[in-house]
């Protein structure tokens, strides 16, 4: 694996520069891209305004990159409205369901005082909360009255362990520079080639798809869940790849999670365990230009998902993986999401209330969530365009501890944004769905020819049949070594 890195500057634009030198793109291109500036969008201590401009903005960037090195043409201006970004970086609090508000966070998910400190558990699951109450000796009726007396006459670390070693999710609120997470030794984006074969160039798409859009014919085959990514397989979605989204039946998911990251996929899904589905599963895969999984490193290897066994059977593939805590080290197996990111790194505490009690705080947005999908999703729309001349495999990783290692440590202080006070108004729209009546975040994404609107809302997780939208034709194959 390789790592770019651009040194912080004192400039909102330094950010940009960093990620995109990280995607190992063109430093001549980043004048294709500018900014709306609005201010208090994403009001925090840390530079979260900062990251959600330049993650967008590099994607924005690298969709521009693909559809020029696709037409033969020069990499057109992009302008991204600081706006749209505030607003898409809190998409899922924004959400509304036949005018329900979803609920982000179950009851016994939250910050809790311990014996010496805090913790902060993730609950949300059904699974996850028995495994957390089974770890402390509690009921499955525990109520958070109750888990706040149990977990304040123990150590935070010792719950953290405790609750790890069952299968639960609690983590220790880390003070700065007091991490066990190695923060200055997790890259933003790691990218290798892989094996050598002749230039893949991607399949046309038939019309009436075959339009402007830079990822037009592109199938991805999308393993992720949550946010992350989800948000990166929604925005190629987006800019027109089609989007197939697999999930185990017996994992379950929160469906409004679905309903807020699912526009522009369909969804299916498969037992890779089963013979059937995974022979079904193989045919999808022959055809896929991109994987994209979510899980912890090495939980799908036994269904030959590795990235080495799967750039042998497919060269030329692309495969990008997404985990909470990075690709190595003693925490790189554990389960993550961006909350508990926050507390093992140090942010939480920066982030603190400011009561008096020492209560940690949060960022405005699961700032890690958001920006590292829209880092996934540009990485891959950079590996998509140098397989246009290159036709080797591309294997990305990315982490939400890497993007809070950016955050912390490579960003800078953050720095008051120039323009009118955000007003997410005009970035939120409402579209009927199998779902119901979704009100939504529009996309963030800049294009030349302005903000995208998604093919299709999301419909019932799972539901849809396992198949590409679009037929294989035999001149649309790409060619392989």
């Amino acid at each position: 694996m390789t790592r770019s890195d651009v040194p912080p500057q004192d400039t909102r634009d330094a950010a940009t520069a960093h990620a995109w030198a990280a995607l190992g793109g063109d430093p001549a291109l980043l004048e294709r891209v500018t900014y709306h500036a609005v201010s208090g969008g994403l009001p925090a201590r840390l530079p979260v305004a900062e990251l959600a401009r330049a993650t967008v903005g590099v994607c924005s960037l690298a969709a521009a990159e693909l559809g020029a090195r696709r037409s033969g043409g020069a990499v057109p201006a992009v302008r991204v409205d600081e706006g749209a970004v505030a607003t898409a970086f809190v998409s899922e609090r924004h959400l509304r369901i036949d005018g329900r508000k979803p609920t982000n966070f179950a009851p016994l998910s939250g910050f809790w005082r311990a014996a010496d400190g805090w913790v902060r558990t993730h609950a949300n699951y059904p699974h996850h909360r028995a495994r957390l109450l089974t770890a402390l000796g509690l009921p499955g009726d525990t109520g958070p009255d109750e888990l706040a007396a149990a977990l304040a006459a123990r150590p935070a670390r010792a719950i953290q362990e405790t609750v790890y070693a069952a299968g639960g999710l609690a983590v220790a609120v880390a003070e700065p520079g007091e991490s066990e997470i190695p923060l200055g030794a997790l890259p933003l984006i790691e990218s290798r080639q892989v094996g050598e074969a002749a230039p893949r160039r991607l399949r046309e798409a038939p019309p009436p798809m075959n339009g402007a859009l830079p990822a037009n014919g592109v199938r991805v085959l999308d393993l992720t869940r949550v946010i992350a990514g989800p948000v990166a397989t929604r925005t190629l979605a987006l800019l027109g790849a089609d989007v197939l989204r697999i999930d185990s039946p017996g994992l379950p998911e929160d469906p409004d999670a679905h309903a807020d990251t699912g526009f522009g996929k369909h969804s299916a899904a498969l037992d890779l365990a089963a013979p059937e589905d995974r022979r079904t599963f193989e045919a999808l895969l022959a055809d896929a230009d991109v994987v994209v999984t979510g899980y912890r490193p090495g939980a799908l290897d036994r269904f030959g998902l590795a990235p080495d066994a799967l750039l042998e059977r497919h060269p030329g593939l692309v495969v990008a993986q997404l985990c909470a805590w990075g690709w190595s080290g003693p925490w790189a197996g554990r389960r993550g999401f961006d909350s508990l990111v926050q507390a093992a790194t140090g942010i939480a505490a920066i982030e603190a209330k400011g009561d008096g009690d020492g209560h940690p705080g949060a960022l405005p947005a699961q700032a890690l969530d958001h920006g590292t999908g829209y880092l996934l999703a540009a990485a891959v729309l950079r590996a998509l365009t140098e397989r246009q001349e290159e036709g080797a495999g591309r294997h990305l990783r990315l982490s939400l501890a890497g993007t809070a290692s950016w955050l912390t440590h490579g960003i800078g202080p953050a720095a008051l944004a120039d323009g009118p006070a955000h007003d997410p108004a005009p970035w939120l729209t409402e579209t009927a769905s199998d779902l119901g009546t979704l009100h939504h975040a529009r996309a963030p994404i800049a294009t030349p020819a302005g903000p995208l609107d998604w093919a299709r809302p999301p419909g019932l997780l799972g539901a849809d049949t396992p198949r590409w939208l679009r037929a294989s034709r035999p001149s649309d194959r790409p060619e392989r070594s």
